[in-house]
């Protein structure tokens, strides 16, 4: 739900088959030879997990880069990624990270210093090549995404290709040899940066009348890290019918699962109705036992109190269902409010593990400036611990 995290920050139609291939530029180059980049974020984050002590995160994170002009087809990017802690009464979320208090509750935004993005690009016939560390996200994110709710994104080192030179498929590919997880470089073990062998396949089709069709293929295999590893199929289709946004996915996974050698399979519909200016959605995602999605937007996905993160990473949720309602309506000063109601299962869709209320202001300025303010609460009814996080930011992108 996440997209709930922005299906329902931002709108439910955002959670579509085939993500949007990078725009291939036709437009006179611009005016400067290196123009740069900047998106800067404040945030204070509160975090409350039954057992442990709240935390306080007051964080900023500066992304600052450096594109070129094309020439030939050829450019260049680079950007580094830089966040510090005013206020660190917080677990940073694993060891080796900046501020470690496992007596707090984890906000996974430690302070670090890297490179976030660095490439070399090509565009042309049609298709966009980059070789270097990048962002990588498909679709919605509930699979492969960039995390991009942390401070520190995840990014990969990749070579990568989006191609449009068939009218109406998107086709987009990746090999990637090495994941930096939103951790940081200093964080130990699996937690930080994982060496990989990964392919990344991922179509989209929209020559079918009022359909757009997906398919990906992700064959993921981590260097010591064998929880992580899995093959992942899957498609998805989305269309308007009946005055309805309706969205469907399946995706089946092997070597998956605690022992690495179970099959599993993942679900997500929704259909979402605009009724003048707000929008209601109701949805279900399923996650049988053992489905793993260690590179997945986690956030976005099964409520804002990341209540079931972890166990969605590695697959050791024992199958989770979650069944959601949304309502997004504007209110005063142009700002969005979301509400999310879950309800949680288990593999069966029987048993209750809990249930959460997510409401979101959102409110964008200009194009520069956006402010949220994210309020979660998740109510266990399983062996999960209740938790309320808070969270109020300001970010400016340039």
């Amino acid at each position: 739900m996440k997209k709930l995290a922005i299906l329902t920050l931002l709108s439910p139609t955002l959670a579509y088959a085939g993500s949007p291939s990078p725009e291939i530029a036709t437009a006179p180059a611009p005016a400067y030879w290196i123009m740069p980049t900047i998106d800067i974020r404040a945030r204070y984050e509160f975090g409350e997990v039954d057992g442990l002590d709240p935390s306080h995160a007051l964080t900023f994170r500066e992304r600052l880069g450096l594109r070129t002009q094309e020439w030939m087809g050829f450019s260049a990017f680079i950007e580094g990624e830089f966040s510090q802690a005013a206020i660190d009464d917080y677990h940073g979320g694993t060891p080796g990270a900046t501020p470690f208090d496992p007596g707090n509750t984890a906000i996974a935004d430690p302070e670090t210093n890297e490179l976030n993005q660095g490439y070399i690009q090509y565009k042309g016939f049609d298709t966009v090549f980059r070789t270097g560390r990048q962002r990588i996200a498909y679709d919605n994110g509930a699979i492969i995404g960039n995390v991009g709710w942390r401070q520190n994104e995840q990014t990969y080192d990749a070579l990568s290709f989006s191609s449009t030179s068939v009218d109406g498929l998107t086709l987009q590919y990746a090999y990637i040899n090495q994941v930096n997880r939103i951790f940081g470089s200093d964080a130990t073990g699996f937690a930080g940066d994982i060496g990989t062998s990964l392919h990344a396949l991922n179509a989209s089709y929209t020559g079918v009348e009022g359909f757009t069709l997906g398919a990906y293929v992700y064959l993921m295999d981590f260097d010591d890290v064998n929880a992580f590893d899995n093959d992942t199929y899957g498609v998805s289709a989305k269309t308007k019918q009946f005055g309805l946004d309706l969205y469907g996915e399946i995706a089946f996974q092997n070597d998956a699962g605690a022992a690495g050698n179970d099959d599993s399979w993942y679900s997500h519909t929704y259909a979402a109705k605009t009724i003048s200016t707000q929008v209601v959605t109701v949805g279900m995602e399923h996650l049988s036992a053992g489905f793993r999605t260690p590179l997945a937007t986690a956030h976005a996905f099964n409520g804002y109190a990341d209540a079931f993160v972890g166990q969605r990473s590695n697959g050791t949720t024992g199958g989770l269902t979650d069944v959601y309602a949304s309502h997004i309506i504007p209110i005063f000063w142009g700002m969005k409010w979301t509400n999310t109601l879950h309800a949680f299962g288990d593999n069966e869709i029987s048993t209750g593990r809990g249930w959460e209320i997510d409401s979101v202001l959102a409110k964008k300025f200009d194009d520069h400036f956006l402010a949220i303010v994210k309020l979660s609460h998740f109510e266990t009814e399983g062996v999960l611990p209740t938790t309320t996080r808070f969270s109020v930011e300001m970010n400016y992108t340039f």
